[in-house]
């Protein structure tokens, strides 16, 4: 219930602050288990992102957050879940595995923390390994301008700067019950290059520096 009241009240009030472009929405599957791999580059991102998908979408949060009485009641309620960043955490992946096992869409930041700069950083190989285990397709997800809003700690109302949301095709991966380094590692840099393809060349980071060192672009 929480959920849908806060959408019902934050997709207006965003798309209209915000001037936000929906695109590639299309590429979202109307039914069935699906993860959204997305940049991370503002605190609004969850809220944004969230009344903006046309499904209910269960987002893993940092473990902190859980900590405040207040945020651990919330949370949640509006299908947010705790992982602890920094080291394998089976519980948070158990969890999301059987949020996709209900059909249910899984929101995930690969990159583990926000870019302070909206530039993409490297990502971490959990959201690779929930897609393997689970044989869910991942969406990639790119949010462009959110960066601009929010100056950490120097704002306490954000900027009216124009969003752009942009989905792209979804990409499967053949479910495996053994995860190898070879193939995760596989699967990292793809869900990597498929977010660094809808960013602007400019915020491309670090998919950008490796692909010119290894002659890709």
């Amino acid at each position: 219930m929480l959920y849908r009241v806060a959408k019902s009240v934050l997709r207006p009030l965003f798309g209209w602050y915000f001037h936000w472009r929906l695109e590639g929405f299309h590429h979202l599957p109307r039914t069935g288990p699906a993860i959204v791999a997305a940049n991370h580059v503002n605190y609004l991102d969850p809220l944004v992102i969230g009344s903006a998908l046309p499904r209910t979408v269960h987002f893993m949060a940092k473990h902190e957050l859980f900590e405040n009485r207040i945020l651990a009641w919330i949370l949640p309620r509006v299908h947010a879940f705790p992982v602890r960043r920094g080291q394998p955490d089976r519980q948070a992946i158990r969890w999301a595995l059987d949020i996709l096992a209900a059909g249910e869409v899984l929101g995930i930041y690969p990159e583990g923390t926000r870019s302070e700069t909206g530039e993409l950083k490297d990502i971490h190989s959990g959201a690779a390994l929930i897609a393997l285990k689970s044989g869910a397709p991942v969406v990639p997800l790119a949010v462009i301008g959110l960066e601009k809003a929010l100056d950490a700690g120097a704002r306490r109302w954000p900027r009216r700067t124009p969003v752009t949301i942009r989905m792209g095709p979804p990409i499967s991966f053949p479910p495996v019950d053994r995860v190898d380094r070879t193939t995760l590692r596989g699967a990292s840099q793809e869900i990597h290059r498929a977010i660094a393809a809808l960013l602007p060349a400019a915020y491309r980071g670090s998919w950008a520096r490796a692909a010119a060192a290894g002659g890709e672009l």
